[in-house]
């Protein structure tokens, strides 16, 4: 069964870093799209970023690109996001997903089957 729990969020000031991780103590997620999207109240889900199954494809929304990184641990099963140069305008609850087994990249909505609860992440100016 698939669960996937995002930590790392929390409060920091414009210019700083944070990391958000992504669990999946499913152990189903190793060949499989992964992303990360946030949300705001009123609007839609926002693709941040995408990683193929292999882990050597990547690709970003023009709002981060440049200062987020996804990274993922095929070993370890484990999913990553170092966002760098944090702006209030990534306030966001940020979500974890899980997409199609042997995938490539995925950028929108529909692409992902899976989804953790989100973890809020509040950048102040």
């Amino acid at each position: 069964q698939v669960q996937l729990e995002e930590s790392g969020g929390g409060l920091v000031q414009a210019g700083g870093s944070l990391r958000l991780s992504c669990a999946d103590s499913g152990l189903t997620s190793t060949l499989n799209t992964m992303g990360w999207f946030r949300q705001v109240p009123g609007k839609e889900r926002e693709f941040v970023a995408t990683i193929a199954w292999t882990g050597d494809l990547s690709d970003y929304g023009d709002s981060v690109v440049n200062r987020f990184i996804i990274n993922r641990d095929l070993a370890k099963n484990a999913l990553s996001l170092q966002m760098n140069n944090l702006k209030p305008e990534d306030t966001a609850v940020y979500y974890c997903a899980m997409g199609r087994p042997w995938g490539g990249l995925g950028r929108t909505v529909a692409d992902y089957d899976y989804w953790g609860q989100g973890t809020q992440v509040t950048v102040s100016s």
